[in-house]
């Protein structure tokens, strides 16, 4: 019995999966710390490492055939987003779990086995994330997912080293490993499975906020969610879109009050209070001398109330 339980856990299998838009440059330098991670693992998983391109237009997938030619790829036809295109090419993997790792990120040796091995001996458990500190100022945490993420009572999101835009340095303060709201899309290793039962991330986000959405379906649904920081990663953020794009303050503000619509038992005094907030943040960036940006709350709300009749309640 001991022989064919050892058997089972080595045929298990983990997908690390790069989602890839017009991102040569970037793959070119922080791929290859992905590769040899993997290759140095002592995972006993059998690991995979995939880039799916979502539609690039630049040299890309030359990147990919030329200087990686051990990583698979798999080839979307256009850009579908951050969800959609994680979603379309989860469909094509049948790994028991799958790690959404972004194409900004710096993978030391030993960093998956935490994760994993949490994941194996915690059946409770959806999903999990690393401790993720900044690419540019290693000794501090990054802002996309730190030390693990939360959502307030008023749907505001906020992880653990990280408060708005101000990030501590990690001084061990957060080397416990705790239960949160959400795991960062950053790097995020989940079960295949109920990333596939849930529908995965939702396509109409696009992008942002998206994982924080997943991951409240996972809560909803009596997962739990937790973040290991026995494992590290090095993330450069703001990859794709700056803090203050006026496009990312649009889909913040959309997407936000979508996934609390969505997924708050009872959202209507909380939308209630938000429409007070919302415009406030909408002059305070007005004041900033931020004219898209105050536009773009506008039309984040506008475009909350077409979509919120596609959400059952």
């Amino acid at each position: 019995m001991a022989m064919e339980s050892q058997q089972m856990e080595v045929e298990k299998t983990c997908s690390v999966i790069i989602l890839n838009w017009n991102g040569a440059e970037m793959l070119r330098r922080y791929l290859p710390s992905v590769v040899e991670s993997l290759q140095n693992s002592d995972v006993i998983i059998q690991t995979e490492l995939i880039v799916a391109d979502n539609g690039s237009t630049d040299t890309s997938l030359d990147v990919l055939a030329k200087e990686f030619p051990t990583v698979k790829m798999i080839v979307l036809d256009k850009n579908y987003g951050f969800a959609e295109g994680y979603n379309r090419a989860i469909e094509q993997v049948d790994s028991e779990f799958v790690v959404l790792l972004n194409s900004d990120v710096e993978t030391p040796k030993g960093w998956l086995e935490p994760l994993l091995d949490y994941l194996e001996t915690h059946p409770d458990v959806a999903a999990v994330q690393p401790k993720i500190r900044s690419w540019k100022n290693k000794s501090f945490f990054e802002h996309a997912g730190a030390a693990g993420g939360f959502v307030n009572a008023l749907g505001y999101p906020y992880c653990r080293g990280r408060v708005l835009w101000h990030v501590e340095e990690d001084k061990g303060q957060y080397d416990s490993v705790i239960d949160v709201d959400w795991t960062s899309g950053a790097c995020m290793c989940v079960r295949t499975k109920v990333y596939k039962e849930l529908g995965g991330l939702d396509a109409s986000f696009f992008a942002h906020m998206e994982e924080i959405d997943l991951c409240w379906r996972m809560r909803n649904a009596g997962w739990r969610l937790v973040c290991v920081p026995q494992s590290t990663v090095f993330h450069l953020g703001g990859g794709s879109l700056h803090y203050d794009n006026p496009r990312k303050n649009y889909l913040n503000h959309r997407n936000n009050l979508l996934m609390i619509y969505k997924n708050k038992k009872h959202p209507f005094g909380v939308l209630f209070i938000r429409f007070f907030l919302d415009y406030a943040a909408a002059f305070f960036y007005l004041l900033q001398g931020r004219p898209k940006s105050f536009k773009a709350v506008f039309e984040a709300r506008r475009d909350f109330h077409k979509m919120r009749v596609n959400y059952c309640r």
